[in-house]
């Protein structure tokens, strides 16, 4: 990536903030517009996956459209990332996720916040939502580390497979964890409305399932890059210029 510290980190707030903008007004569209019945766990879906799909592709060239802080610790374990600037970005993706929740806040009101962020089912345990949640986060990761790490994927796939993997993943387990698979996600809204209820395993699970899909990518799925520049952005780089 070419592209200046400053430029990344705007374009990772501006896609965090979209997505938790869109998501959280997408579920309470109903109580917000009094119109019962417009909400469905489909629309709930779609509203993240094409959100995160367009966002990619407008901003991916930027900063590479991570939006997630299981997906920087991805690239983090993998060596695509220095910890310094994974760290900027997590802190970029937690900021974009806070202004959007704010001024849901201030035109909405709190409940709307707190309605949207994730939350286990009554019956749910939060260790059983946390596996969960590594389960979704691995399914993500996976798809971003193949369609658009991967430099042997096609170039024009990879917006409209992870928002689509966003989207099965609500689909899936929506109404059991939330299917949060980012911990922004949670993050920013659970800080302005304060809805906090086990929030922990919304940063053990997406992390530890993106680290895990990121690593069987890294060491085991993908092919060596043909050049350590083709690395860089795609695969592991090849055993001669590893070092």
């Amino acid at each position: 990536m070419n592209e200046t510290p400053a430029r990344a980190l705007t374009a990772e707030a501006i896609g965090t903030f979209a997505l938790c903008f869109v998501g959280i007004l997408a579920i309470n569209v109903d109580a917000i517009s009094g119109a019962e019945g417009t909400a469905s766990l489909v629309t709930i879906a779609l509203a993240h996956g094409l959100t995160i799909a367009v966002m990619i592709a407008a901003l991916g060239a930027i900063s590479g459209a991570h939006f997630n802080p299981a997906v920087t610790a991805g690239f983090v374990a993998t060596g695509r990332m220095t910890p310094v600037r994974g760290a900027q970005y997590v802190g970029a993706q937690i900021a974009g996720a806070a202004l959007a929740s704010l001024l849901i806040a201030w035109l909405f009101g709190l409940e709307v916040v707190e309605r949207g962020t994730p939350a286990m089912a009554p019956l749910v345990k939060p260790v059983g939502g946390m596996v969960v949640e590594v389960v979704t986060t691995f399914f993500l990761v996976l798809v971003i580390f193949g369609t658009a790490v991967d430099h042997r994927a096609p170039r024009s796939v990879f917006p409209l497979a992870i928002g689509l993997t966003v989207a099965l993943d609500i689909m899936a387990t929506g109404p059991i964890t939330g299917a949060a698979m980012n911990p922004a996600r949670v993050f920013g809204p659970a800080l302005v409305s304060g809805a906090w209820a086990d929030h922990w395993a919304y940063w053990a699970g997406p992390l530890l399932g993106g680290v895990l899909a990121a690593f069987l990518q890294h060491r085991f799925l993908m092919e060596y890059a043909p050049s350590l520049a083709t690395a860089e952005h795609g695969g592991p780089a090849p055993l001669e210029e590893r070092g």
